[in-house]
C-alpha cells in the first residue's frame, strides 16, 4: 500500500502541484465496487414496460390480481434453462409486457370477461436471524437507524468497554460456543428482570411488551436447546463468540446507546424462538387464456417476530365458495400501466458492507473464492474505518444514507486499470494471499517465496508508474456541454489530466490543489467563469482550505479567497440595499459577489463586515440576509453540507448585532423537553462563524 501510493502520489504529481492518492489492497477494491456501480447507474437506459392490472368479482367479495407470463415462470423455476429462466431483455419478472400492442391486446381481450379461479395453498416459516457478529450489526443499526457503520462501532464498544452490557464487539462470529447453553439460561434469567427493562426503549410496533417479558418465556418454554447449531457451534466460533448482552442491568444509557443495546438485546432473545409460521395463498384466474396472479400471505404465529416488535400485515383474500377449478370470476375492472426500469441503486453502508464481506463469492477461481469464504474484503474490526478514510481522502461523499465516489475515485479506477494493475482492483490479491498463508500453515508453501513474491509485485506497480504516460491512457471520458470560454466555439473533452479545448490552446487541470474537479463542476466554471466556494484545496504545507475558483482575462484559473479588492467595481448608488450593518450601521449592499456594508468598498475599507451568497454549500437569498439583519435569524434554512461528513443539514443561520459573528442555531429535537434546544443531554451548541462567512 505505501509503495502504490507513493508511485501514484508521484505519477499524478508530475504534473505539477501535490496530489495525494492513496491506495490498498483492502480500499481500492473497496472503491471499485462503488466506482462501477456509479458507472452502471451512468450509463443506464431506462427501458418502458407495462403491466396489466384487473378487478375480479366473485360471490364472496372482489380481489386484484396482475397478468403475468406463466410460460416464464416455469423457466424461472427450472433454473437449470440457458437462458437462466430470463425473457429476451434479461429479466425474469414474469409481470411485465414490453410491447405496448401487446398489452392493449390482453387489455380489451379480457375487459369484461368471465374466467376460471384456482388456488394452491402452502404453508412456510420464517427462521429467526442469526446472533450479530460486528458487521451485521453494523448493517442493520444504519438500516434502521442510519448510523454509519464507524457510530455502531464506537456505541457497541462503549457498551462494552464503559457499560459492561455487551460482549466484545469487534468479532466476525455470529454463533456462540457449545458449553454456552448454561451461560446463555442465565443470562435469560438475569434479563427476565424487571431492572432489565431500564436500558431498553419500546420496539417501534403495537405490541409494547418489554425485554423481561419475551427473556422469562425462553426460559418458561424452555426454549434454549443446546443442540441449535444455528446459536451454539464450535466450528463457526473464531477468536470471539458472537455479540450478546451480558446480562448485567443497564446504567444511564445514551439514546443511540439504548438503541443499539436494545437491537442486540432482542436479537439475543429472538434466536431462541420458534420460527414465524406464516401460510400463503396464490389464486389464479385465467380469463381468455391470459393469466392473472394474486397472493396473499397470513401470519399463524409470530414466533420471534414478535419479540423484534415486527408487525406483519395480513393479506387476506375472499374465499372461494366452489370445489377447486369450478370457481367463476368475473373482470369488473382492468386498466394499463406504464412504467420504467429503474438503475440499480448506488451503495449505503449497510449493502457496502455486505458486498465487502461477500467480495470473495464473484471469484471465478475456485481456490481463492474458497480462500475468502467468511473473509471477504477488509475484517468486522476494520471495515467501518475502510469507509471513513475514503470518506476522509475525498473519495467517496456521503449524502444522506447514500455513498458517492467523487472524480478522484473514478480517475484513480481509470490509471490502475489502465495499468493494468489488477492486484489493486479486485479482491483477488487478498484471496491469493490468504491461499498462500494457508498453504504456508500446513508447510505447503515458503514463506520467505511469498515475500520475493510482494517485492516483486511492488516493483512491478511502481515500475508501471514510472514507465506510464498519462497522456495516453484512454477511457470514456466526458464531454462538456459548454463552448470554450477562450474561443467561443470548441468542444471542451476530458482527458487523464485535464479539460482541453479541441480547436484552440485552452485548457485546465482537473486536479487543482489536490482538489480533482469533476465535469459538473468545470462545466460551471467555464459557464459563470465562477465556481464555489469549494472545499478539500490544499496548501503546500498540507493545510486544508476552501476558496472560489475564478477564470482569470488570460484564461487560466485561479483561486479567489474574498479580498475586499474585488468589490472595486461595485456601484453603491444602484446596488439595493439588504439592510443596516450590525457593525457600523451603513448599508449592506446586494453585490454580485456577496452581501457587504458600503464602508467595506473602496481601497481604504472602513468596516469587514460580509456575507457570504454561498456558506456550506447553500445558497443566500437576499431576502434571509434581510432577514439575518434585522432579526438576528433567519427561518429554519434546509440544504447546508457539513465539511466534516458531507451530511446535508438543517438550521436556522444567526447573527450576534454587536460582533457581526454568524453562527448555526439547530432546531430543537422531538426529546427536547424545554422546547428551547438546550436540553442538557440532547441540546446543540451554537457554533460560530467569522463574519467573513
Amino acid at each position: 500500500g505505501i509503495n502504490a501510493t507513493r508511485a501514484m502520489t508521484a505519477l499524478n504529481s508530475s504534473g505539477g502541484g501535490f496530489s495525494l492518492t492513496t491506495v490498498g489492497r483492502v480500499q481500492t477494491p473497496t472503491l471499485a465496487i462503488l466506482v462501477d456501480r456509479e458507472k452502471e447507474i451512468q450509463h443506464f437506459e431506462p427501458r418502458e414496460y407495462w403491466e396489466v392490472k384487473a378487478t375480479f368479482a366473485i360471490a364472496s367479495g372482489k380481489y386484484e390480481g396482475h397478468w403475468v407470463d406463466p410460460q416464464l415462470q416455469a423457466r424461472a423455476k427450472q433454473g437449470a434453462a440457458s437462458d437462466g429462466g430470463k425473457d429476451q431483455h434479461g429479466t425474469t419478472k414474469p409481470e411485465r409486457i414490453w410491447d405496448k400492442t401487446r398489452a392493449e391486446a390482453i387489455l380489451a381481450q379480457c375487459a369484461n370477461r368471465e374466467g376460471t379461479v384456482s388456488e394452491t395453498t402452502k404453508p412456510s416459516s420464517q427462521q429467526p436471524p442469526m446472533l450479530f457478529d460486528l458487521t451485521s450489526l453494523q448493517r442493520e443499526a444504519n438500516r434502521r437507524f442510519g448510523f454509519s457503520a464507524k457510530a455502531t462501532l464506537g456505541i457497541a464498544q462503549a457498551l462494552y468497554e464503559r457499560h459492561k452490557v455487551l460482549t466484545y464487539p469487534r468479532t466476525d462470529s455470529r454463533t456462540l460456543p457449545e458449553d454456552y447453553p448454561d451461560t446463555a439460561r442465565n443470562i435469560m434469567q438475569s434479563l427476565g428482570s424487571a431492572k432489565a427493562d431500564r436500558g431498553a426503549v419500546s420496539p417501534e410496533s403495537e405490541d409494547d411488551r418489554p425485554i423481561s417479558h419475551w427473556a422469562r418465556q425462553v426460559l418458561h418454554k424452555n426454549f434454549i436447546n443446546g443442540n441449535n447449531k444455528r446459536i451454539f457451534n464450535n466450528a463457526q466460533v473464531s477468536d470471539h463468540f458472537a455479540i450478546i448482552p451480558t446480562g448485567e442491568v443497564p446504567g444511564k444509557l445514551k439514546e443511540q446507546e439504548r438503541r443499539i443495546y436494545e437491537l442486540v438485546t432482542r436479537s439475543f432473545i429472538a434466536a431462541f424462538y420458534p420460527p414465524a409460521r406464516f401460510e400463503n395463498t396464490v389464486r389464479r384466474t385465467v380469463v381468455e387464456g391470459e393469466t392473472f396472479e394474486t397472493r396473499g400471505r397470513v401470519l399463524i404465529d409470530g414466533g420471534w417476530l414478535q419479540v423484534m416488535g415486527r408487525k406483519e400485515s395480513n393479506e387476506t383474500l375472499p374465499p372461494l365458495s366452489g370445489a377447486a377449478g369450478a370457481e367463476t370470476a368475473r373482470t369488473v375492472e382492468i386498466e394499463l400501466e406504464g412504467k420504467h426500469t429503474k438503475a440499480p441503486p448506488r451503495y449505503n453502508e449497510a449493502t457496502l458492507l455486505s458486498a465487502m464481506e461477500g467480495a470473495g463469492k464473484l471469484m471465478e477461481d475456485d481456490e481463492l473464492r474458497e480462500a475468502l469464504q467468511g473473509r471477504g474484503l477488509g475484517t468486522p474490526a476494520t471495515r467501518a474505518a475502510i469507509i471513513e478514510e475514503l470518506i476522509r481522502n475525498r473519495y467517496i461523499l456521503r449524502d444522506a444514507r447514500e455513498l458517492i465516489p467523487t472524480a478522484k475515485a473514478t480517475t484513480l479506477l481509470r490509471l490502475l486499470r489502465a495499468l493494468k494493475i489488477d492486484e489493486l482492483t479486485t479482491a483477488e490479491l487478498t484471496g491469493e494471499w490468504e491461499k498462500k498463508l494457508k498453504q504456508i500453515e500446513s508447510d505447503q508453501f515458503s514463506s520467505e517465496e511469498f515475500m520475493r513474491h510482494i517485492r516483486r509485485m511492488t516493483a512491478d506497480i511502481v515500475e508501471a508508474a514510472r514507465q506510464c504516460d498519462v497522456d495516453q491512457i484512454d477511457d470514456e471520458y466526458a464531454v462538456l456541454d459548454v463552448p470554450c470560454p477562450k474561443c467561443g466555439k470548441g468542444t471542451v473533452r476530458e482527458n487523464y489530466r485535464k479539460f482541453v479545448c479541441e480547436s484552440c490552446d485552452f485548457s485546465i487541470w482537473k486536479s487543482i490543489a489536490g482538489r480533482e474537479l469533476s465535469p459538473n463542476e468545470v462545466t460551471v466554471l467555464l459557464r459563470d467563469r465562477r465556481l464555489g466556494p469549494l472545499n478539500g484545496f490544499r496548501s503546500r504545507l498540507g493545510r486544508e482550505f476552501s476558496a472560489e475558483l475564478t477564470i482569470k482575462d488570460d484564461f487560466t484559473a485561479a483561486f479567489d479567497f474574498g479580498d475586499t479588492a474585488e468589490d472595486d467595481d461595485v456601484d453603491p448608488q444602484t446596488s439595493d440595499q439588504v439592510g443596516p450593518c450590525p457593525k457600523c450601521q451603513a448599508p449592506v449592499l446586494d453585490t454580485p459577489r456577496r452581501y457587504v456594508c458600503r464602508n467595506g468598498l473602496g481601497d481604504q475599507p472602513a468596516c469587514d463586515f460580509k456575507i457570504s451568497r454561498q456558506i456550506l454549500n447553500r445558497p443566500i437569498a437576499a431576502g434571509e440576509v434581510r432577514q439575518l439583519l434585522g432579526n438576528g435569524k433567519t427561518d429554519l434554512l434546509q440544504g447546508f453540507v457539513s465539511k466534516k461528513n458531507r451530511r446535508k443539514f438543517a438550521a436556522h443561520l444567526t447573527l450576534d448585532l454587536g460582533s457581526g459573528k454568524l453562527g448555526f442555531e439547530f432546531a430543537p429535537r422531538k426529546n427536547d423537553v424545554n422546547g428551547d434546544g438546550k436540553n442538557k443531554r440532547f441540546g446543540r451548541k451554537k457554533t460560530a462563524r467569522s463574519s467573513g462567512a
